[in-house]
């Protein structure tokens, strides 16, 4: 279930371009420590609009990332994202949560676009809907069955168990929890930008608002940079990496390429402000594989008016830099954002 109750220290994000491991281990006064952490290599189209192509890849990245790294805990946290995943806040009768249990399942077949008996529901009461005190607010989370039975068996055939699979966004959204103190009245909107999507959650008062998945990343901006520049793919990849020559400029391409997210948190905003629910976007956060794209925060920056920040999801966690051997921590960290508000996942957590 989505909002499961089992205790994991490893969490495990499988994303369109690789595979994300993370270990942390809970220390004594309620603080974590990162103790390892891998990325495979590229998975080459294994994955596509969140769909599983070629498992024996996909497999065979997840059980090397472990070897490799030294892992030996089977029991792992992991998300799915996609066409096939529906978050939506509905409001219904104030209920128990006992009898909530029951009518969720009548209220779901109105908003969710498939047979109720064909997917996996599971839902968190909110809390009382603005303006009418016989309403409760309801955040409604379902998947496909087959999608997410596949999933969980693609872990399975990888020698793992999956002990809890969460939702992207809010898997990044918990990791930026644990590390920011994010006030009561901050509208703030969280962007994980993969390699193919981009995971959207609108939050305020740890409550998320709205949540949608778009097929924009980093793969989009290459491909954009690829066709003004007439490049090669690796090229172009290396350009949105920030590494290529002088006389490149990306930035332009790339904030034209943005456009997609920009109009959809544009959107967001106006449905939430209609709904009464939240005002304007007070912030923004962004974390993912693609989130160091040169111009991107610049970008949201200027469009919005407000604070766009890269995530660093380790700025309240513990860690030896020995780990990182080198690296910037600060360039890797964004990409471990989802794989620590997994890991990050505890017995008794709401969402």
């Amino acid at each position: 279930m989505f909002f499961g109750k089992k205790q994991s220290l490893v969490g495990l994000d499988i994303g369109s371009h690789s595979v994300k491991v993370v270990e942390l281990e809970a220390q004594a006064n309620k603080s974590y420590k990162l103790v390892n952490w891998g990325v495979s290599q590229p998975l080459a189209e294994a994955i596509v609009d969140g769909e599983i192509m070629d498992r024996q890849l996909v497999t065979d990245a997840i059980s090397n990332l472990l070897e490799s790294r030294g892992i030996k805990t089977r029991s792992v946290v992991a998300a799915v994202s996609g066409r096939a995943v529906i978050v939506k806040k509905i409001t219904m009768n104030k209920l128990s949560a006992e009898d909530a249990q029951q009518a969720i399942y009548w209220e779901a077949e109105q908003h969710v676009p498939y047979d109720i008996n064909d997917v996996s529901l599971d839902f968190e009461i909110l809390g009382q809907a603005p303006n009418d005190p016989q309403q409760m607010q309801v955040l409604l989370v379902a998947a496909k069955k087959d999608m997410v039975m596949s999933f969980s068996d693609l872990i399975r055939e990888a020698g793992l168990q999956p002990s809890i699979v969460d939702v992207d966004s809010f898997a990044a959204q918990n990791a930026i929890e644990a590390n920011y103190d994010l006030a009561g009245d901050e509208v703030v909107a969280i962007l994980n930008v993969g390699s193919e999507m981009t995971n959207i959650n609108i939050v305020q008062g740890g409550v998320p608002y709205f949540t949608k998945d778009l097929q924009v990343g980093g793969a989009t901006f290459t491909e954009a940079v690829q066709r003004k520049y007439n490049l090669s793919q690796s090229e172009a990849a290396a350009a949105v990496r920030g590494e290529s020559g002088p006389g490149l400029e990306v930035t332009p391409v790339i904030e034209q390429a943005c456009e997609g997210i920009a109009t959809a948190l544009d959107r967001a905003q106006a449905y939430l402000r209609t709904a009464g629910e939240a005002g304007s976007i007070t912030r923004i956060l962004v974390c993912g594989g693609s989130a160091l794209t040169p111009g991107l925060t610049e970008f949201l920056n200027r469009r919005f008016r407000v604070n766009a920040e890269i995530v660093n999801p380790l700025a309240r966690i513990q860690y030896d830099p020995a780990l990182f051997a080198g690296q910037d921590v600060m360039k890797v960290a964004p990409l471990l954002t989802v794989g620590i508000g997994l890991a990050l996942r505890r017995q008794g957590d709401k969402r």
